[in-house]
């Protein structure tokens, strides 16, 4: 009996060396890595008719101490509608990196949210990535009676897609998040 238990024991101690000694967790092909972009502006141009409005968000400092600068170069008209793109750069480089052209290439895997609320009516998507999904660096925007107006713009990266445009369906990591106050006259 006791050479029966010896016997049981020496077995199960092999079978757990042997489990042990087999797993292998080397991965010698890892999935490659789709870091976020390091994006330190975010250039909106909205063109009418007349002179283009410019929106920016600048943050050189990235997640430093220091808040992003925004400037509005002016003004906007009621009751009109805006062909809008947006640029995005990482200016930690130098020259500055043009992430809009990663963007457009990776669309698939990036998605602009728009929230606009007072005197901005409406925010449409003005192009689609490879699947038909929005992608937003190209947008139109719609302003209302005179006013002011907020419009908040979320870059995520590996959103949900397809998805209901909002940011609480959106799902991915958020590259750059800016709100702007616009005027409306």
């Amino acid at each position: 009996m006791k050479n029966n238990n010896a016997i049981k024991s020496i077995l199960l101690l092999c079978f757990v060396v042997f489990g042990f000694v087999s797993c292998d967790n080397d991965d010698d092909n890892p999935a490659p890595i789709d870091e976020e972009e390091v994006i330190t502006t975010m250039n909106v141009r909205l063109t009418a008719s007349g002179s283009p409005v410019t929106l920016t968000s600048q943050d050189l400092d990235g997640d430093g101490p220091n808040p992003p600068e925004i400037t509005v170069s002016g003004n906007l008209v009621s009751n009109t509608t805006y062909n809008g793109s947006i640029e995005l750069l990482n200016e930690t480089e130098t020259p500055a990196e043009d992430i809009t052209a990663e963007v457009e290439e990776e669309d698939e895997e990036h998605q602009f949210f728009f929230t606009a609320s007072g005197a901005i009516t409406s925010v449409d998507y003005d192009d689609e990535d490879g699947d038909g999904n929005p992608v937003g660096l190209l947008f139109t925007l719609t302003t209302g009676d005179a006013g002011s107006g907020t419009l908040q713009i979320t870059l995520r990266h590996e959103p949900k897609k397809p998805n209901d445009g909002t940011l609480a369906d959106a799902g991915g990591e958020t590259d750059i998040a800016q709100s702007f106050t616009l005027v409306v006259e």
